[in-house]
């Protein structure tokens, strides 16, 4: 059986931090663990396209160093996520490097993830990120999609003014056309 072309994880039909598929987008920064950082989230319209954004201000002071927006995943989400071959973001940032970090049940620290990077133009963009350019960060067990249990966007690393927007995200078919496409802005 081919799979839907897309599974949409959020494309903002909600005008609060929740997704259609019930779990609502958090916000964590730094402070968790004694950083500086400091970030708000709020929902937004950018351009005629409705948006979670973040927006904030990283930085290293006391071991700090990130901002993120979370999203926990249901077993919704994650049935099928064999059948996908990557995630679909809808961005619009500040031309800042930004990452998608991904977590699993196979993680036993806070620290440890799965990431792969990405810019974020200060124009709406349609990205596909395929899984397998996902990265283990600090941990050795490979990514099993079965266990996918949070994504998470986050701006890391470096002192730096986050201003992120998303409004989709989804994973993405094999087959799908996956050419890097402009969104249209209104």
């Amino acid at each position: 059986m081919t799979p839907a072309p897309f599974f949409i994880i959020d494309d903002r039909r909600t005008q609060d931090f929740s997704t259609p598929l019930g779990k609502a987008w958090y916000l964590v920064t730094d402070t968790v663990m004694g950083g500086l950082s400091q970030a708000q989230l709020s929902s937004d319209c950018i351009a005629g396209h409705q948006c979670l954004r973040m927006r904030g201000d990283v930085t290293l002071e006391n071991n700090g160093g990130f901002v993120q927006i979370a999203l926990n995943l249901t077993g919704d989400a994650t049935q099928n996520i064999k059948a996908y071959a990557g995630i679909r973001l809808d961005i619009y940032g500040n031309g800042e490097q930004y990452n998608v970090h991904l977590r699993t049940t196979d993680l036993a620290h806070p620290w440890q993830s799965y990431r792969t990077s990405f810019l974020a133009t200060p124009a709406w963009q349609t990205l596909y990120l395929p899984f397998s350019a996902f990265k283990p960060h600090r941990t050795d067990v490979a990514l099993n999609l079965e266990n996918l249990k949070r994504i998470g966007l986050v701006a890391i690393g470096r002192a730096f003014h986050a201003d992120l927007a998303i409004a989709r995200v989804a994973w993405y078919a094999d087959d799908t056309d996956k050419r890097h496409e402009q969104v249209a802005s209104t």
